[in-house]
């Protein structure tokens, strides 16, 4: 006995192959020129016995798959079983290569098969030959098929039409449903079916404890079964006398409901489960021309494609939320009767689904995370850098191969952390400058440009802070300007005269760093927090005008950092803070995945809490304020300020709000 397997290569062809080899004869494997090494490698991993393999090398885009007369000759008559497995299982694919691998491959593999007068053709098609059928789907049926237009459906509908009409040999169609991984070792080799969910899953985990209920959709019945089931049924079914012609659905018998079937994943992930479940079936009465008019809105379309590219979903997977279809399988029961094959409970392995997929073929496995990745070879300019977070940041930037520029009024210290970076292999430039002179910044714009062309990162950190109530304010008008001035204008200024650049080549950023006192509301801290909150804002605005052009604006609300700024508070000594180091990792963090905000638990509670109970929260931060009082150095007292010590309540508060400036 001699088989015949196109598509050896594929997921359930590499499992068919391993049934086969369990029998006798030789098996006759189709391979792309060029794709031997892949083969080899499958081979290895399949543990597949090689002498009784042999290699033939063809096109699913030409007659007879591309075979020479001779080859065709020398198989006549010796190959008893032809499995065409070769195909397109891809919703994503484009029509045109649909249509040649799944219709013309089709087609030429049967022309093959009449040629070497092959003992019975074995076509693999798919439930989705159903199309989108309102109701039971038998086996028997074909020309019933409803909802074709997307081109994988109506490719597989073709592709089994082309069988049933012209193959000139015995014949029997395998209609499985989505293939997902092994039962046993969860091995999938690509993402399709409900592993596109996996994203939104992970994503509702990490936001979320499990115990937390959810809100979901509930939609038709997914079928879902696993590989080793296909792959042994189709071995049992392909040699068992009297049964050509016929159609097998090798689906779950009682598939789960989309709702449903994202619950057993949730479980599998340790992810909340939708407790309740609004069905997708809800939006039909919705007339038909008033969906399209909404869908088809440009702000609802953009928004529907951003939320579609972050959870990695297939647009085409959208229709199969609420799948109308469900599919007999009398046929198919009695073909597998008395063999112990059956689809198993899919409770009992998707926890190896899951596990898998997070293991080996999660997208954001692949995704460079490295600061090398992210700045090597590109222009950094780091504002504040010769001390601090600028100058820890620099470092860090620096030895990730970027073209560092930093920026400070200081020159000697600047020239230092410059010669420092360059001794340490780096590549590193320093200018002064005077931010508070927006005139100074405009020549600093003109020969950064000047010499560098453009900046691909813009990590605004130079900044001034003032701890004072306003009550001793009343007559310190100038801190106000101050900060505003260095705090907002310059960083604006410097955004101001990048951004032109950065718009032209259609990339970059802008990392600004603000502090946690924004989200906080920190009190004392009013002429600091404003000029923060108002680059923020800024941010915010031009973030949404710039999104389109690949500009990111990414905030850091920074927490307390010890650094030369803090210093003449002296309770700030006895209190938790970041390192300079640490802080710089937040900047990196940005710099690596461009949020929009890079904040702490600590500064996204405390706003979050001003949120919801304003009043409340009001009380909490009066309390701070009488428990902190102004410092010696704000009142301008210079005896106190050397006696100045923190209280035992101040430590312990200052301990639970990590963080918070007070």
């Amino acid at each position: 006995m001699s088989y015949f397997v196109t598509g050896a290569t594929g997921f359930i062809g590499r499992y068919l192959v391993s049934n086969l080899l369990k029998r006798k004869g030789t098996i006759h494997v189709l391979v792309r020129k060029g794709s031997e090494k892949k083969f080899d490698a499958i081979a290895t991993s399949m543990g597949w016995d090689r002498k009784r393999l042999v290699l033939v090398t063809g096109d699913l885009s030409k007659p007879k798959l591309g075979l020479a007369p001779a080859k065709v000759k020398a198989l006549s008559g010796k190959v008893k079983h032809f499995f065409h497995l070769a195909a397109i299982y891809d919703l994503s694919a484009d029509a045109a290569s649909q249509q040649v691998a799944n219709i013309d491959g089709t087609r030429h593999a049967i022309e093959l098969a009449a040629a070497i007068k092959a003992g019975c053709f074995h076509h693999t098609s798919s439930i989705a030959a159903a199309g989108l059928y309102p109701g039971v789907f038998r086996e028997d049926m074909f020309e019933e098929a409803e909802g074709l237009r997307d081109p994988y459906l109506r490719t597989k509908h073709e592709s089994e039409g082309i069988v049933r009409k012209e193959c000139k040999v015995p014949f029997r169609i395998y209609r499985p449903s989505m293939v997902i991984g092994h039962s046993k070792t969860g091995e999938m080799d690509k993402i399709d079916g409900p592993y596109y969910l996996f994203t939104l899953i992970k994503k509702m985990r990490q936001a979320l404890p499990q115990w937390v209920p959810t809100l979901g959709i509930e939609g038709g019945r997914i079928n879902v079964v696993p590989v080793d089931f296909v792959a042994d049924a189709m071995d049992h079914i392909a040699h068992k006398r009297g049964l050509d012609g016929q159609c097998f659905h090798l689906v779950d018998p009682d598939p789960k409901r989309f709702g449903e079937l994202m619950n057993t994943f949730c479980r599998a992930a340790h992810a909340p489960e939708m407790t309740m479940r609004l069905d997708a079936r809800m939006l039909a009465v919705v007339p038909g021309a008033v969906r399209n008019a909404v869908t088809n809105l440009p702000p609802v379309k953009r928004f529907t494609a951003m939320l579609l590219r972050d959870l990695k979903l297939p647009p085409a997977t959208l229709s199969f939320i609420t799948y109308p279809t469900k599919f007999d399988t009398r046929v198919v029961e009695r073909a597998l009767k008395g063999s112990k094959i059956t689809v198993p409970d899919l409770d009992s392995y998707a926890w190896r689904i899951w596990d898998y997929w997070e293991r080996h073929l999660d997208p954001d496995l692949f995704v460079d995370r490295t600061l090398r990745g992210h700045v090597s070879g590109k222009v950094v300019l780091i504002t504040g850098g010769s001390s601090g977070i600028g100058k820890a940041t620099a470092i860090k930037v620096a030895e990730a191969g970027a073209k560092v520029i930093i920026v400070a009024r200081g020159e000697e210290e600047l020239f230092r952390t410059r010669d420092e970076i360059l001794a340490a292999g780096g590549k590193c430039w320093a200018y002064t400058c005077d931010l508070t002179d927006l005139s100074s910044c405009d020549k600093l714009v003109a020969t950064v440009l000047a010499e560098h062309k453009a900046v691909d990162v813009l990590v605004n950190n130079a900044g001034r802070s003032i701890r004072r109530s306003v009550e001793l304010s009343y007559d310190r008008f100038h801190d106000y300007e101050r900060t505003m001035q260095l705090n907002y204008f310059g960083c604006l200024r410097l955004i101001m005269g990048f951004l032109p650049a950065m718009t032209q080549r259609r990339r970059g950023q802008v990392v600004n760093i603000s502090s946690i006192g924004v989200l906080a509301s920190s009190p004392r801290f009013s002429a600091y927090v404003a000029s923060k909150a108002a680059l923020d804002a800024f941010s915010r605005c031009a973030q949404a005008e710039f999104s389109g052009k690949n500009i990111a604006f990414t905030t850091v609300n920074m927490p307390l950092v010890k650094t030369p700024m803090i210093a003449p508070t002296k309770m700030y000594e006895s209190v938790p803070t970041l390192t300079p180091e640490e802080a710089a990792d937040l900047v990196v963090r940005a710099i690596i995945e461009r949020p929009s905000r890079v904040a702490t638990r600590m500064g996204i509670f405390a706003a979050t809490l001003n949120a919801v109970a304003p009043k409340a929260y009001e009380v909490i931060m009066n309390t701070a304020f009488e428990m902190f009082p102004d410092s010696a150095a704000a009142k301008g007292d210079r005896k106190a300020l050397r006696d100045e010590k923190p209280t035992n309540e101040q430590v312990a508060f200052a301990a639970l709000m990590r963080g918070v400036h007070w």
